[in-house]
């Protein structure tokens, strides 16, 4: 006679038949370690009921272990393991001479989203029957939804699971939008498995038109569904990072740079107006600087730098008003870093001055260095106030420090 191991296995629908991995995984492994056995008989069965129970952390869940009477064997002689861990006989019950249950009270978290494998064994060890346990949570409502589109051609949305984030069991989150007004319910297809929070959606999208975007989450214990958000795909709209970015020396002035760099290239031909941030710091330093004055110039006058001193700066965009939309966009990622240096002090290179000079040199340094003052704040960021002048009293002061120190020297000698 045929021993047939009866493996329930419901009917799932199409969209959770692939996820199923602990039937599938317990089915293969009662046929491979027991194929002699189901061979050997056609008429037996045993069973376990409830089949593959979904359960709440901390349940206590009770599973009967029934087999056929033509089995010839008694519960007494059955036994339990969850995850092939033997489980104590003193969490069973003789229910009839064909029916062992066994209770887990305060059951935790699954060990794994694919469920737990609770199995009912005969003596010697051999698998009678098995059924996935699945303990876990409901899933809480998504939050912080957040899509953007890279230079309107796609869209790509974001957001948190909610609650604590963790179910236990395997969760779905589907991404659905549609038109404000009218239209049909669409999925996401595109989810990331890099970023398990995330879709794209590749293209075929209405600019102009309002769109309706929420996130549903399920599992075995219930469903969630997050806010739902209204947006224009114009209202959202991210750029790539601007091209040709270029750092360089403004003359022999040691403590500026000039930094030029090109629209985005996908944006050229929109109707927008751009607002540009730069940031830089030192090469041996991690911490940036930002520049948020820069507006919608492609060039900027980084001022107040070290002399003799590696910068690295990055650039990036924000599209503002494209194709008339009131809302700002979303700024893109930075640039690559470009790499500039500020040219060596000529004051520091020639040494100090002689303390003996007279007063009235004193005091003009002294007034012009106030007036120094004065236009470097004036002139510090992309304002161009005052750039030129400010460029004409840096070229003067250094001639001016190099011909005195010149002389000093020459005195000395």
């Amino acid at each position: 006679m045929m021993c047939l191991i009866s493996l329930k296995v419901r009917s799932l629908p199409t969209e959770r038949k692939e996820d199923n991995i602990c039937q599938k995984m317990l089915t293969l492994f009662l046929l491979i370690l027991y194929i002699p056995a189901v061979m050997s008989s056609s008429s037996q069965t045993a069973a376990i009921y409830p089949q593959d129970p979904a359960l709440t952390i901390g349940s206590t869940l009770t599973a009967t272990c029934s087999v056929s009477p033509d089995l010839g064997l008694h519960a007494s002689s059955l036994f339990w393991s969850l995850n092939g861990r033997r489980l104590p006989s003193s969490s069973y019950s003789i229910l009839s001479p064909t029916a062992l249950s066994v209770t887990l009270p305060g059951l935790p978290a699954s060990r794994q989203r694919s469920g737990d494998n609770l199995v009912c064994h005969k003596h010697g060890g051999h698998v009678l029957a098995g059924s996935c346990l699945y303990v876990g949570m409901p899933p809480a409502k998504p939050v912080n939804l957040t899509c953007w589109s890279r230079n309107t051609k796609d869209l790509t949305c974001h957001w948190a699971p909610g609650g604590q984030g963790e179910t236990f069991i395997r969760t779905k989150y589907t991404l659905k939008y549609k038109f404000r007004w009218y239209g049909r319910e669409r999925e996401c297809e595109e989810y990331s498995a890099a970023q398990p929070y995330s879709c794209y959606i590749p293209g075929d999208l209405a600019l102009f038109t309002p769109y309706e975007i929420w996130v549903e989450a399920t599992n075995q214990l219930g469903s969630a569904t997050s806010d739902v958000i209204t947006l224009d795909i114009l209202d959202v709209v991210t750029t790539d990072p601007p091209s040709g970015v270029c750092v360089s020396r403004v003359g022999d002035l040691e403590d500026l740079l000039t930094v030029r760099w090109e629209s985005p290239p996908a944006l050229k031909d929109f109707l927008f107006q751009a607002k540009y941030q730069i940031r830089y710091r030192l090469e041996e330093s991690s911490d940036w600087k930002v520049m948020d004055d820069v507006g919608n110039q492609t060039s900027c006058r980084l001022a107040g730098l070290r002399p003799g001193t590696v910068y690295f700066v990055q650039v990036r965009c924000n599209p503002v008003g494209i194709y008339g939309s009131r809302r700002a966009g979303i700024w893109s990622e930075w640039s690559h870093p470009t790499a500039a240096s500020t040219p060596h002090s000529e004051r520091l290179l020639s040494g100090s001055c002689d303390s003996k000079s007279g007063d009235s040199n004193s005091t003009l340094r002294r007034e012009l260095k106030q007036f120094f003052g004065w236009v470097r704040k004036h002139a510090y960021g992309c304002s161009g106030m005052s750039i030129k002048l400010y460029d004409q009293w840096r070229v003067w002061i250094q001639k001016s420090h190099k011909t005195r120190n010149q002389v000093l020297q020459g005195d000395k000698s």
